[in-house]
C-alpha cells in the first residue's frame, strides 16, 4: 500500500502544522513579537491538534487570534477552567474552537490546541507577546526567541497533568515537518551600531541615514537545533528613562489596572566599586549531574561538554574564595551528593579535598531532581556572621519548576541564589524564577558564552557590600499621584539596570508640565541617588505594552502556579490578567468559529505535532520520515516505543547517559589538557600564592631549577616569587580572560602585600624579563 506524502506523525498521518512565521519590533530595550502558526488538514477527516512549544517567561502574552477563509476570531481571555469547559463544549458540539495556555507547572510552556479543523481548511493562529530585553554586562541586549524544548525530568506522582506529558512525537531535526521564517525590525534614539547572532541572518540593513533603525531577516532553513538569539549594540550607552503611556479611560469605566495613564522608569544606578571591610558568607554550589550534562553546551563546532565547563567553573570558583568563609559542594540527580557532610571553612586542606572531589565528577547522576537537595540545604543550620550566598547551576529540565521556586521563595530571608541556565532549551521558568524570588542574578549558557566568566561575574556580585535602604519616591504636580506596580525592591547590583512601573492617577496636567522620580539608596554608610526629569503628557499605544509589561511584572510576583498560587493571590492574579489581557497559570485564551452554518462533520482525530530532540537523543528515539515510521532499529538500543512523553524521553536519555559515563568512568580520567590557564589556577593556594614547584616550572616553558636559580632577591620567600610569576603569566597568556581569574589574582595581591610588599618591585621586574614577557610594570602597583 503506498503511503501518502510528507512526514508523518506517529500513526502515519500528515501532520498539519505547516509553517511559523515570526515578526519581531524591537524599541529601545522592549520587544514586541507577533508569530503566527499556520495549519492546513490534509485529511478527510476533522482534526484535533496539539503543539507543546517554548516561551521565555518574561513574555507578556496578550492577543491571540484565528483566521479561516479570509474571517477573523479574536479569542478572549477567560478563566482557565471556564475556557477548558468552553473549548470541550464546542467539540462536543462540533464546533471549531481554538485553546491557547500556559502550562499549569511552568511559565515558559505553552500548549496551543485546534479543535475540530475540517477536510481541506487552512487557519492561521497568530499570538502577541511583549517582554523586556534583558542587558549584558557590556550593556548589549539580548533577546531570545526560544526554539528548543527538551524533555523535562518528572518526579514520580507529580504533574501529571502538564501539557509537557502530552504523548508527543519526537523527530530528528532534519525531519521537521514545519518551515520557520522570521524578521526582525530594530529601532533606538541612540543609533544601532551591530547586530549579532547565533543563527545565520541577512545582513543588516538600515531604514534611514541616521541609523536609528535596521532590520536583519533570518535566513532560510533553522533546524530548531538551537534557540534565536540577536544581541544589539546601540551606539551610545544606556541613560536613565521615562516612558508614561496612556490608559484606557474611555473605554474601561472601571477601576481595573488598563484605566490611568502607566509609567515605565528605567535606571541605570552607577554603584561605586568598593571592596568590603569584611569578606564572610556561606557559599554553596548546587551543581547539575544529570546524565544531559555529558552533552555538548551548544551545537557548534567544538562546544566544551557541558560537565567538563562546570568542573572548570567550580575550579575557578574555589580559588576565588575569600579566606575565612565557608563553603560546599552538592552534585545532584535523581540522587544527590555533597562533597562534605556541612558547610566547612576555607582552609587549604578544605580546598584541596574539594579540588580532589571535582576532578572525579561525573554526569552520571541520573535525572534533574533538584527539590531535595534544595530542601537538604536549606534544612541546614546557618553560620552566625556568614550569610547563605547559593550558587546553582542545571540545564534546567524540570517539569514542576513552580515547585522548585516555591522552596526557594519559602527561604528567601535566609540567602540570595545565583542560577545559571546551561546549553539550549533550558527553562527560563526555573533560571530566571529561583533567582528573582531570592534576590540574586540569573544567566544563560549557550553558543560561544563561557560558564566560567558568568559564574565569576556573579561572585563577584556576591561578594560586593549590600546596598542597603533602597527607595524611590515620586515628585508629581498637585492632583496626580503615583502607584507602584512593581515589587519592593531590596536588592540592586553595580551594573544592573532597574525597571520600575507604576500608575499614575489624578488630573493630569498640561502637555508641558514635568515629573521627577528619584532613586535613593546606602552604601557603606554613603548615600546616593538618582532622579529622572520626564515630561507627563502620556502617549498613546494600540497595544498598550507599558500596561501589559506592568501587569506581567506583577502577575510574576503574586502567580506561583495553577495549583500553589495562594487563595488570595489567586483573585489578585486572576483580576489582573483577565483585566490587562495578559495571560497567566490561572487564565487561557478561547476562540470559538460561530460563524460556521453547520457543524463540523465526521469522527474527531487527534493529531500531535512533533517536536525536535536535541542532546544527542535522536537515536534512541522513533524515527518518523517522508513516507513514514522508520522502524529499523535504532543503533545500540532495543525496541522502544513508537512515541514517548517529555517525561518518558527525558528518563530515557538520562539512563543512557548514565550508563555511558559508568562504563567510562575509569577509562576516561579527568584531566585538563592543554589547558594551562585552569592548570595555572589549580595550582594556587587558598590564601592566594604559588609554591615553586615542577608543575608551576613546566606551565611557564622552563626547569624547576631554572625558576629557582632567577629568584632576583637573596633570602626572598620562593613562594613570592612563585606567586608574581603566575601572575605575569596570567596577565600575558590570559588578558581576555581576565573577567574569570581577577578575583583569584587579587588574592594573590593581597598576598603580596602581605609578604612581600618591599620587594614586589623587584619581583616583577625579574619576572617580566624571565617569562619574556611585555606586560607593563605598572599594573602590578599594589
Amino acid at each position: 500500500m503506498a503511503l501518502p506524502g510528507g512526514l508523518l506523525t506517529r500513526g502515519e498521518e500528515p501532520v498539519p502544522l505547516k509553517s511559523i512565521s515570526v515578526t519581531l519590533s524591537i524599541r529601545e530595550f522592549v520587544a514586541g513579537v507577533s508569530a503566527t502558526l499556520n495549519y492546513e488538514n490534509e485529511e478527510e477527516v476533522p482534526l484535533e491538534t496539539f503543539f507543546v512549544f517554548p516561551m521565555d517567561e518574561d513574555s507578556a502574552v496578550y492577543s491571540f487570534e484565528a483566521e479561516i477563509d479570509g474571517k477573523k476570531i479574536k479569542a478572549e481571555l477567560k478563566d482557565k477552567r471556564k475556557a477548558h469547559s468552553i473549548y470541550e463544549s464546542a467539540l462536543s458540539n462540533r464546533r471549531q474552537a481554538f485553546l491557547l495556555e500556559e502550562d499549569r507547572y511552568s511559565r515558559d510552556v505553552f500548549c496551543c490546541n485546534v479543535g475540530n479543523l475540517h477536510p481541506g481548511s487552512k487557519v492561521a493562529l497568530t499570538l502577541k507577546y511583549v517582554q523586556e530585553l534583558p542587558l549584558e554586562a557590556d550593556g548589549t541586549l539580548r533577546y531570545v526567541l526560544p526554539a528548543v524544548l527538551n524533555p523535562r525530568y518528572c518526579r514520580p506522582g507529580s504533574s501529571e497533568d502538564s501539557c509537557l506529558n502530552m504523548k508527543t512525537p519526537v523527530v530528528p531535526l532534519e525531519e521537521l515537518p514545519y518551515t520557520f521564517n522570521m524578521i526582525a525590525t530594530i529601532s533606538s534614539q541612540h543609533g544601532i551600531e551591530r547586530i549579532q547572532s547565533n543563527c545565520p541572518f541577512s545582513p543588516m540593513e538600515y531604514l534611514g541615514d541616521d541609523k536609528t533603525s535596521a532590520q536583519v531577516s533570518l535566513t532560510e532553513g533553522h533546524k530548531f537545533d538551537r534557540d534565536v538569539e540577536l544581541l544589539i549594540y546601540y551606539s551610545e550607552k544606556h541613560t536613565p528613562s521615562v516612558a508614561v503611556e496612556m490608559g484606557q479611560a474611555k473605554d474601561n469605566p472601571g477601576d481595573g489596572l488598563m484605566k490611568d495613564p502607566s509609567a515605565m522608569v528605567c535606571f541605570y544606578p552607577n554603584i561605586p566599586e568598593v571592596e568590603s571591610p569584611v569578606i564572610c558568607g556561606e557559599f554553596v554550589f548546587l551543581m547539575d549531574r544529570s546524565g544531559s550534562m555529558h552533552c555538548p553546551i551548544s551545537k557548534q563546532d567544538k562546544s566544551q561538554l557541558r560537565i567538563e565547563a562546570a568542573k572548570e567553573t567550580l575550579i575557578l570558583l574555589l580559588k576565588s574564595l575569600p579566606i575565612g568563609c565557608y563553603f560546599n559542594v552538592y552534585g545532584f540527580g535523581t540522587s544527590y551528593e555533597a562533597f562534605f557532610p556541612n558547610s566547612v571553612k576555607y582552609t587549604q586542606q578544605t580546598m584541596e579535598e574539594a579540588l580532589r572531589r571535582v576532578q572525579l565528577m561525573r554526569a552520571d547522576l541520573g535525572g534533574t531532581e533538584i527539590l531535595t537537595p534544595l530542601q537538604i540545604i536549606y534544612g541546614e543550620p546557618s553560620i552566625p556572621g556568614h550569610p547563605l550566598q547559593l550558587f546553582i547551576f542545571t540545564d534546567g529540565e524540570v517539569t514542576d519548576t513552580f515547585s522548585v521556586i516555591n522552596e526557594v521563595r519559602r527561604n528567601r530571608t535566609k540567602h540570595r541564589c545565583f542560577s545559571f541556565g546551561i546549553g539550549e532549551g533550558a527553562s527560563t521558568s526555573l533560571i530566571k524564577g529561583i533567582a528573582r524570588v531570592a534576590g540574586g542574578t540569573s544567566e544563560f549558557i549557550t553558543g560561544k558564552a563561557r560558564m566560567q566568566s558568568k559564574a565569576l561575574s556573579a561572585l563577584k556580585r556576591a561578594l560586593q557590600p549590600a546596598v542597603e535602604d533602597i527607595s524611590v519616591s515620586w515628585d508629581l504636580p498637585r492632583g496626580l499621584s503615583a502607584k507602584m506596580l512593581s515589587p519592593e525592591q531590596t536588592v540592586l547590583y553595580r551594573g544592573q539596570r532597574l525597571i520600575i512601573y507604576a500608575l499614575l492617577s489624578g488630573t493630569m496636567p498640561p502637555a508641558d508640565a514635568t515629573g521627577e522620580v528619584c532613586l535613593k539608596y546606602m552604601l557603606q554608610g554613603k548615600s546616593f541617588e538618582n532622579r529622572v526629569t520626564f515630561f507627563l503628557q502620556p502617549k498613546p499605544d494600540d497595544n498598550f505594552t507599558i500596561h501589559r509589561l506592568a501587569a506581567k511584572s506583577f502577575l510574576q510576583t503574586k502567580d506561583m502556579g495553577f495549583r500553589d498560587t495562594p487563595a488570595k493571590d489567586k483573585k489578585d492574579v486572576l483580576k489582573v490578567s483577565i483585566d490587562c489581557g495578559v495571560i497567566s497559570s490561572q487564565t487561557a485564551f478561547i476562540a470559538v468559529n460561530k460563524s460556521l452554518n453547520k457543524p463540523v462533520q465526521g469522527p474527531l482525530a487527534r493529531r500531535d505535532v512533533p517536536r525536535p530532540i536535541l542532546l544527542g537523543a535522536a537515536s534512541m528515539i522513533p524515527r518518523f520520515h517522508r513516507g513514514g515510521l522508520d522502524r529499523s532499529p535504532a543503533p545500540d538500543h532495543t525496541l522502544r516505543k513508537q512515541c514517548m512523553s517529555f517525561k518518558d524521553a527525558s528518563s530515557e536519555i538520562e539512563r543512557a547517559h548514565s550508563s555511558t559515563n559508568r562504563m567510562n568512568l575509569e577509562t576516561h580520567p579527568t584531566v585538563f589538557g592543554d589547558n594551562h590557564l585552569v592548570q595555572l589556577i589549580s595550582l594556587q593556594n587558598a590564601d592566594g600564592s604559588w609554591y615553586p614547584d615542577e608543575n608551576l616550572a613546566g606551565i611557564l616553558g622552563r626547569s624547576l631549577e631554572d625558576l629557582l636559580a632567577a629568584i632576583p632577591v637573596k633570602d626572598a620567600n620562593s613562594s613570592s616569587w612563585a606567586t608574581v610569576l603566575a601572575m605575569v603569566w596570567l596577565h600575558s597568556n590570559a588578558k581576555q580572560m581576565k573577567c574569570e581569574w581577577e578575583l583569584l589574582e587579587k588574592k594573590a595581591r593581597t598576598w603580596i602585600r602581605i609578604h612581600a610588599a618591599s620587594i614586589m618591585q623587584e619581583l616583577v621586574k625579574a619576572a617580566i624579563a624571565f617569562t619574556k614577557s611585555s606586560v607593563d610594570p605598572a599594573i602590578f602597583a599594589l
